[in-house]
């Protein structure tokens, strides 16, 4: 992991541990990706807020490329970052990481807004604190944010326990979305000085 260039959208890092490589999608994940997207018990607790209707449940490769190829066009116009999440056991993606800046007139603003979406094999507390434990600090200095919010539905028992392990507190405020939807179950942690 290198953070000497403080411009995520310039270059993107790549952070790893003994378990797992974060590293920013590429186009010959499709493949490994569509396992996780078309996963029906995953898709569940992927964040869909504020994007249009979109649930992320793809059945097809060429539903994948396009949404492979819509991410890198976002990174490109520095919208947001989307990270694969490779298990370096099997050298598979089995899953992604989504972050950006967030800019809204709520409790959210300036927030590091993370989405994880992981295959449901994955979805245990042990892999979710080790995928965390490589991005959450970085994102600080990475979306210049004092905060990270992430969203954990209340059938996601594996990711709630991780995500409290790690620091992170269920929020009692909103979320307000595009055109004014409010959205629960956010958990945020915050950088004290």
């Amino acid at each position: 992991m290198c953070l000497k260039n403080n411009d995520v959208y310039k270059a993107c890092p790549s952070f790893e541990n003994e378990m797992f490589l974060l590293r920013k999608v590429e186009l010959k994940d499709c493949d490994d990706l569509l396992k996780v997207y078309s996963d029906e018990k995953a898709v569940p607790f992927f964040n869909s807020d504020n994007c249009g209707g979109d649930t992320f449940y793809y059945t097809s490769c060429e539903r994948m490329k396009e949404a492979i190829a819509y991410w890198l066009w976002e990174y490109e116009r520095k919208g947001f970052v989307r990270w694969s999440i490779i298990d370096k056991t099997t050298n598979e993606a089995v899953g992604t990481i989504e972050l950006f800046k967030r800019k809204s007139d709520d409790y959210f603003n300036a927030c590091g807004l993370l989405r994880l979406d992981l295959r449901s094999d994955y979805e245990k507390q042990k892999f979710i604190i080790n995928i965390m434990s490589l991005i959450f600090t970085p994102t600080f200095k990475l979306f210049h944010c004092r905060k990270i919010a992430t969203k954990a539905v209340p059938a996601a028992t594996e990711r709630i326990k991780a995500l409290k392990d790690i620091g992170f507190a269920l929020s009692e405020k909103k979320l307000i979305g595009h055109d004014g939807t409010a959205y629960n179950d956010y958990f945020v942690i915050e950088k004290y000085l």
